[in-house]
């Protein structure tokens, strides 16, 4: 990957800082080292840092980019809030996810007053929400730093704003159309990776925060992407998972714009890349070229997230998803038609305003029609500043309960049917860890990205094997490598 530290190394600090992205982050980068290092000093140990990650996959993939931008400044990354600057990458997504941050900032407030040293920062979708931000200025005033979605690339400018003020520094963006490229990163895993294509929402989902916070659509240039999954090939990388809020609106606002479709045949020429995930499509552009380019291709998975929310079209048009049942379950007919085995997963909300007992049956429907791998269940959770938060009808919370439940039971029915079906069959898995309960197994995903235990050790991880499946458990398998 690029040689950062050299980069840094070059640059005069006392010269005034360039307008140009990322030559404007490469000179705070260098300024904030020099911050770093003289407080390491007076300290008497090097400064650690520690970030939270709260939410979906593109907050993971954003946290990778703050910890990138964190060790290049000479940060040293700890794995408790112990840290002598400790970030929350936020989420609001559901109420419940705000809450557990301000429990959360509540300890840390504790932890700050034993070491005045500390550093506290936001960031992320909840801080794009004017009455958070309002909140933390008040009612959390010990917190260094906040900021949003929009900016997350300029970490180390406002951390040398915070280095040399003595207040809460604020930094929120209510939209951007930037994309800055060429910046550190600290990969998670050695052998796979996410990777955005595209940042921002243009769907308004009743629901759905994600447009307000994330703000609108825009896509990273396709020779971008392909160099970035090159330099991750040549390190070791065997697994891509490309991230958007609607993959399939990739390329549309592009100055020369392409398809998803044509963007993963691209990506397919790679060579070295085994395995090309995605997230998440949207059922009602999910186009038959996606389809056929996923039938051919020999390297993406043999799975498709397909979120349905709810299977009432009366309420899909409440939540504003633009489909109806009908053409949900013939889009999964023809997806199951041309890729018969392939795994399809779902999003589903339970309790959206107005949903009466003939919308959650139909729900239900679609669920035993479809006949999914598994699925993301939710309780509708209102947000502020959506449509639904104002709707009438908001369900009761025993109504809500008991059909969440019924829901769980049905699903979980179909799984352990689909499980089932690869028992005693031979698969391909790509090894991610040692077993979280059992150290004596490792854990993997098959392509269809069901989870494998099977015996074996650390060696393992990175590298794809042939498991035979001997007993399927639900939503998982335990299986034993065979040898090539």
């Amino acid at each position: 990957m690029e040689d950062f530290k050299s980069i840094l190394q070059n640059i005069d600090i006392n010269s005034n800082a360039p307008d140009d992205e990322p030559a404007r982050q490469y000179y705070y980068m260098a300024k904030a080292k020099k911050y770093v290092s003289d407080l390491s000093e007076k300290a008497g140990h090097k400064l650690t840092c520690h970030i939270a990650t709260f939410g979906c996959q593109m907050n993971a993939r954003d946290s990778e980019k703050l910890m990138g931008i964190l060790e290049q400044i000479g940060y040293i990354p700890e794995d408790s809030e112990d840290a002598d600057f400790v970030l929350y990458n936020t989420c609001t997504v559901r109420e419940n996810a705000n809450l557990k941050v301000y429990g959360r900032l509540g300890h840390l407030g504790a932890k700050k007053r034993s070491n005045p040293n500390m550093m506290i920062g936001l960031c992320g979708c909840m801080m794009q929400e004017p009455d958070v931000v309002e909140k933390i200025r008040k009612s959390y005033r010990f917190v260094d730093l906040v900021f949003g979605t929009h900016n997350i690339y300029k970490l180390a400018e406002l951390l040398v704003n915070r280095f040399e003020s003595d207040s809460m520094i604020i930094d929120i963006w209510k939209d951007t159309d930037k994309i800055v490229e060429e910046l550190p990163n600290e990969r998670k895993f050695s052998f796979k990776q996410g990777v955005n294509i595209t940042f921002g929402c243009n769907n308004f989902c009743s629901y759905c925060i994600v447009p307000y916070v994330r703000g609108r659509e825009r896509s990273r240039e396709p020779k971008d992407i392909i160099r970035e999954i090159e330099k991750l090939v040549a390190d070791g990388v065997v697994e891509v998972m490309l991230l958007g809020q609607n993959v399939n609106s990739y390329g549309k606002n592009l100055e020369n714009p392409i398809t998803f479709a044509h963007l993963l045949a691209e990506i397919e020429k790679i060579d070295g890349l085994e395995r090309i995930r995605f997230m998440t499509p949207h059922p009602k552009d999910l186009s038959d070229e996606l389809i056929q380019v996923m039938k051919n291709s020999k390297k993406i998975c043999n799975h498709v997230h397909l979120p349905l929310q709810s299977g009432s079209s009366r309420i899909l048009k409440l939540m504003n998803r633009r489909y109806t049942k009908e053409h949900y379950l013939e889009l999964v007919d023809r997806i199951r038609k041309e890729i018969p085995d392939v795994a399809i997963t779902t999003d589903i909300i339970v309790g959206f305003p107005g949903e009466t007992e003939e919308d959650f049956l139909e729900t239900m429907d679609v669920v035993r029609k479809a006949e999914y791998d598994s699925a993301y269940t939710f309780i509708y959770s209102k947000r502020t500043g959506t449509p639904a938060a104002t709707m009438p009808e908001q369900v009761p919370e025993d109504v809500v309960k008991d059909r969440f439940d019924r829901l769980l039971a049905e699903i979980s029915k179909l799984s352990e049917k689909n499980i089932n079906k690869y028992v005693n069959t031979t698969q391909k898995v790509l090894v991610e860890s040692v077993n979280d309960h059992d150290d004596a197994l490792v854990t993997g995903r098959m392509t269809n990205n069901t989870l494998v235990h099977f015996p074996g050790s650390s060696e393992l991880i990175g590298k794809i094997v042939n498991v035979r499946l001997i007993e399927g458990k639900g939503f998982y398998y335990f299986g034993e490598q065979i040898a090539d």
